[in-house]
């Protein structure tokens, strides 16, 4: 039933069953369509177990018909079946330490409404207070059947919001009450829906997982440049949270101190990669210690006017990432590197083309570098990420699904959704 919370069906059978759904939900977003043949082929199920998992996603209202196809043979047409784009819904609150943007999407992925708030982040309180209302707003978009299957609400914020704010050039005393709040907690009590938080790098590279290139690569690391720089590890088609939900955090991987004028000095020989690479280094570079702010927009406008400052901070950038992702290569052995940005305008380009072209240059000997591609989303995929959390915790087949292990990063269970209604 709608929006009810289950701790699974109580058995082995139960478990793989669940599994073998979400590996059919897997194989149908990767591929668009496919026939009922074909699932059981790709899943290695009998046309039996297949026909049975097919009727019981169809009644939730996950997938649909989309039409017969003649394959040459004898006997009826194949049903051709995809994903049902207005099957399940999510919400996703992207918390930065600079703006607040919450998005509606569908099973899709598709973004169908979003609210922004350009702004250095308020007290929990009124952030709260202010996302309520976003997501009321948003939530007209929907009919009232349709909003008995929103899955929950994804949080993507920085974990240690109060942390690094000299690097970012951000006043400390507005971040201070963050570090001392339970901020997803706060949320799923004020809107009464469930909320998945993870690390908003995390977030991202599940988006890319979810509708990016990870429906045809299932092992990168993900390296989202915004005003700070955050990492997302995918291995085996699930994403590695670590012990802390940090894993991957790139942010602070040591790097030597930059030579660009007006970059903070460390304590020490050694620096951090978000003081580099980030477009708070930009930023900074292009303002000079003047104190300003620039916004997204101007950033931007900078790369398009060709601005020398961009051409110096993409090399003092590259400099910076090359050493933290020849050493990530190496620990993890991970054939592909994907960047993402909150601006591009072709700078991304740039870059992603100078540190491949350094990473192959500087190979070991015997070892290949990794491959490097532009992400899916740019300035989208921190809100993407944050509203695929709950649509990948409900519906990806990860494999704790089979030990029984339903849970969500947030401590939510698997959501059975209503079926829709036929009046």
């Amino acid at each position: 039933m709608a929006g009810n919370v289950t701790s699974g069906r109580g058995s082995n059978s139960a478990q793989l069953r669940r599994y073998n759904e979400r590996i059919v939900l897997q194989i149908l977003r990767r591929a668009g369509e496919a026939s009922k043949a074909e699932l059981a082929r790709a899943a290695n199920l009998t046309n039996a177990a297949i026909g049975a998992i097919i009727q019981e996603l169809a009644q939730d209202g996950l997938i649909e018909e989309v039409g017969k196809r003649h394959d040459g043979g004898r006997g009826q047409p194949a049903t051709i079946l995809r994903l049902a784009t207005r099957g399940a819904f999510g919400f996703g609150v992207r918390l930065g330490r600079a703006g607040i943007e919450t998005v509606l999407v569908d099973f899709a992925g598709r973004i169908i409404g979003r609210s922004y708030h350009d702004m250095i982040l308020p007290l929990p309180s009124v952030a709260v207070d202010m996302i309520r209302q976003d997501i009321e707003r948003l939530q007209d978009l929907l009919s009232p059947a349709e909003r008995r299957r929103l899955t929950g609400i994804g949080l993507a914020q920085p974990f240690n919001l109060g942390a690094w704010l000299q690097q970012l050039g951000l006043p400390a005393e507005n971040f201070k009450p963050w570090d001392e709040v339970d901020f997803a907690a706060s949320l799923e009590a004020a809107t009464g829906l469930p909320v998945f938080a993870e690390n908003d790098g995390t977030a991202a590279a599940v988006a890319e997982l979810f509708y990016g290139l990870g429906r045809q690569e299932d092992n990168f690391l993900y390296l989202f440049i915004g005003p700070a720089i955050g990492g997302g590890l995918i291995m085996n088609g699930d994403v590695v949270r670590g012990v802390t939900g940090n894993a991957a955090d790139v942010a602070v991987m040591p790097v030597t101190p930059s030579k660009l004028a007006g970059a903070p000095r460390p304590k020490g020989s050694w620096d951090i990669l978000l003081t580099r690479a980030s477009l708070g280094a930009l930023a900074r570079h292009l303002t000079q210690g003047s104190g300003l702010r620039p916004s997204r927009a101007e950033l931007e406008q900078a790369v398009i006017a060709g601005r020398p400052e961009v051409e110096e901070w993409l090399e003092d950038c590259v400099d910076a990432l090359l050493p933290s992702v020849r050493a990530s290569h190496a620990l993890l052995d991970i054939p592909l590197i994907v960047i993402d940005c909150d601006i591009d305008s072709g700078m991304l380009s740039r870059l992603i083309g100078k540190l491949h072209r350094s990473l192959v240059e500087e190979a070991p000997e015997a070892r290949d570098a990794p491959r490097v591609e532009h992400g899916s989303f740019g300035q989208d995929a921190g809100a993407l990420g944050a509203a695929s959390l709950p649509m990948f915790f409900n519906f990806s087949p990860r494999a704790e699904i089979l030990t029984g292990g339903l849970k969500g990063s947030a401590g939510v269970g698997a959501l059975r959704l209503e079926a829709p209604s036929t009046a």
